[in-house]
This record gives C-alpha cells, structure tokens and sequence, in this order.
C-alpha cells in the first residue's frame, strides 16, 4: 500500500473514531499492508477482520401436498318417484296404491290414507300441506275448522266444492299435526303429481308455505304470495293456507286480493261477490 493511501486510511479511521466508531472490519491484505506501511501507530478503533460469511441457509423443504378430503358418507337414498311408479295410472288404480302405500312411516301412525276430493276435471286445484286430525278420521281433506273457512273462500269465488278438486302434498297425517319432512314429500309427490295430471286444471291455488316450497320451489309465503307461478304450463296463485287465517285473521284481506286474481283469470267477477268473514 502507498504512504499516500496508508495516510488517507489513517484519517479516515481517525474520522470514524470521532464519530464514535470503535470497531471496523478490514480485508487481510489491507490491514497486512496498513501496518506495514503506517507513518503513525493506528489510532485507538480497533480493526477487526471481516466477519466471516454466514453458511447458506439449507433450502426450505416444499411444503406437504394436502391430502383430499374423503368422501362424504353416501346417505341411504329415500323412497323417490322412480321408486313409486305411477305413471299411466287412472283414478282408480292410483287411489288403491296410495291406500296400500308405506313408504313412510307417516303411515305407521295414521288412521288412514287422505286422498283427495272433488271434481276430477275441475277448472281449480287446490293444495295444501297434509292431513289434520279430522281429516285422519274422515278421510277427506279439508274437513276441519280450517276446511270450513276453504269452503267460504271457494264458495266467495262463485264456485261449489264440488266444482274444485282438493288434494294435499302429503297423503297421511303427520304426528301432532307438524310439517312434513322431506323424505314423507319425495313418497307421496309422485301422488300428487299424478293427480295434477290426470286434473287437468287451468288454476292451481297452493295454500301455504309447505306447497309452495315442495311443488314449486318458493322460499317464502309472506314475500311470494299474490304472484303468478307456473307449474308446467298450469297458473298458480300462492296464498294463505287457512289455518292461517284463523291464527291472523288481518290476512284474509290478503287472501281475497290473491283469490280475486284466480277468479278473473277463470272469467269470474269479484265485483259480484262479498267475500265472508
């Protein structure tokens, strides 16, 4: 190393020490060459060799492939439509198979089985939930308290119970007169499909929720009701299942404004009609 550059280093390591720099790092060769060559002793910063390098850092190993989930367990598949065949049958044949029917257990604590009612060609349909308890033991639907008030509501539309046919999603009475569950509606609605087609009407009218939801999908009675559905080219009008309508007696005033659709699209004049309480 030149004394020129040994007397430039010199001040520069004076000059880190007045900034109070205690220690540097100097290559070997420079220092060797430094304290060979320097005019005055080194001042009192000490000059250390350059720290070794670090080792490389082992490389991360990748990360472990997720193992796939397993496969949900495969449920027991319910009794379903292509279990039931009722395709092609009539009034009659379709009546016996639902009278010998138990592919539930809705029919382990039923009286009997609750079929339907009414005009077989009629114009209007109407569709409830189920059986109540009066409907186990007549066999007919519709009979009680809140069969009483569909009968007003019929006949206010200017029509009999004899000119409307009258059926149910569910074909037995479910316990306590609860909603029934998912694998009772998948064995009865090849039933009730069946007798929508055999029916033939030009309206069908679902009272309540459970109807609404199990035959045409809907989520909400309160938000869908008084607007038009289809069902395979079939008008439908969701409203109000009469139990209901006893429970909140406000509502029939909903009910009416629903069923006023369905009688004009039938050529029916509400005008002509003052609907009961």
């Amino acid at each position: 190393m030149s004394a020129s550059l040994t007397a430039e280093l010199q001040r520069i390591l004076e000059r880190w020490q007045s900034r109070g720099v205690r220690t540097v790092s100097l290559s070997p060769g420079v220092a060797e060459a430094y304290f060979r060559r320097s005019p005055k002793p080194l001042p009192t910063v000490s000059v250390a060799p350059p720290p070794p390098r670090p080792a490389p850092r082992p490389a991360a190993p990748p990360p472990p492939k997720a193992e796939p989930p397993p496969p949900p367990p495969v449920a027991a598949a319910p009794v379903v439509a292509s279990s039931l065949p009722v395709e092609g049958m009539g009034w009659e044949e379709l009546q016996a198979k639902v009278a010998s029917c138990e592919a539930c257990k809705l029919r382990q604590g039923c009286t009997q089985t609750v079929f339907g009612v009414g005009d077989i060609h009629a114009r209007l349909m109407f569709i409830g939930e189920g059986p109540g308890f009066d409907e186990d033991q007549q066999g007919i639907p519709f009979v009680g308290k809140a069969g009483q008030l569909l009968t007003k509501m019929i006949q206010a539309m200017q029509f009999s119970r004899d000119e409307v046919y009258i059926a149910n999603i569910v074909k037995c009475r479910p316990p306590n007169n609860r909603n029934p569950e998912p694998d009772e509606v998948l064995c009865c609605l090849p039933y009730l499909r069946r007798q929508i087609e055999l029916v033939k009407p030009e309206v069908i009218v679902v009272l309540g929720a459970v109807p609404l939801r199990e035959l045409l999908g809907g989520r909400s009675i309160m938000r869908e009701r008084g607007e038009w559905r289809d069902y395979h080219g079939i008008a439908v009008m969701p409203t109000f299942h009469p139990s209901y309508l006893l429970r909140v007696p406000t509502a029939k005033r909903q009910a009416w404004d629903d069923l006023q659709q369905v009688m004009q699209r039938l050529g029916k004049d509400p005008a002509q009609t003052t609907p009961r309480r």
